[in-house]
C-alpha cells in the first residue's frame, strides 16, 4: 500500500436480507442469531427457507454473551493492511445454542486453548458510520 494513504477497513454489508438483523443486533449490543418461525431451528448461517421445514420465516434471537473456544489460529502472513499480524482468528461455539459457531479475531498471539470460555464484546468499525462487529475477548 502507497505511503500516506489510510488504511481502509474491511466491513460486512450490514443491510442484506438474510443477515442484517445479526448487524441490527450488535448495533445495539446483543449478539443474535436467526431462528426459524416454524420449527425454531438455529439457522446459521442464516438462509431463506429453513432448511428443515421449508419455512420462509424467521425471526432473530438474543444468543447470550458467552462461548467457548471451538477452534483457533493464529495467523502470521498479513493478507490486508487493514489486519496487521499477528492475529488469532477464534471459532466460538455459543453456550446458549450449542452446535452455532462465530468466527472472530484476537489481536496479538494467543493459545487459548479448545474449551477456553470467551465473552463477546462488541467493536464500532474505524472510520464506517453504524458498523459494529462482535467479537471475542478471553475469560
Amino acid at each position: 500500500m502507497p505511503e500516506g494513504k489510510p488504511v481502509v477497513p474491511v466491513v460486512p454489508v450490514v443491510d442484506d436480507r438474510d443477515t442484517g438483523g445479526f448487524f441490527e443486533a450488535a448495533a445495539q449490543g446483543v449478539l443474535a442469531i436467526r431462528r426459524c418461525a416454524g420449527c425454531g431451528a438455529a439457522l446459521h448461517v442464516p438462509v431463506p427457507v429453513c432448511p428443515y421445514c421449508q419455512c420462509g420465516d424467521g425471526r432473530w434471537e438474543p444468543a447470550g454473551t458467552t462461548g467457548t473456544v471451538y477452534s483457533w489460529t493464529v495467523v502470521e502472513h498479513q493478507v490486508h493492511p487493514a489486519f496487521p499480524v499477528p492475529y488469532t482468528v477464534l471459532l466460538v461455539e455459543l453456550d446458549s445454542v450449542p452446535g452455532v459457531r462465530l468466527v472472530g479475531r484476537l489481536d496479538g498471539r494467543h493459545s487459548p486453548g479448545v474449551g477456553h470460555p470467551v465473552r463477546v464484546r462488541f467493536d464500532r468499525a474505524d472510520r464506517v458510520d453504524g458498523v459494529v462487529l462482535p467479537q471475542w475477548d478471553l475469560a
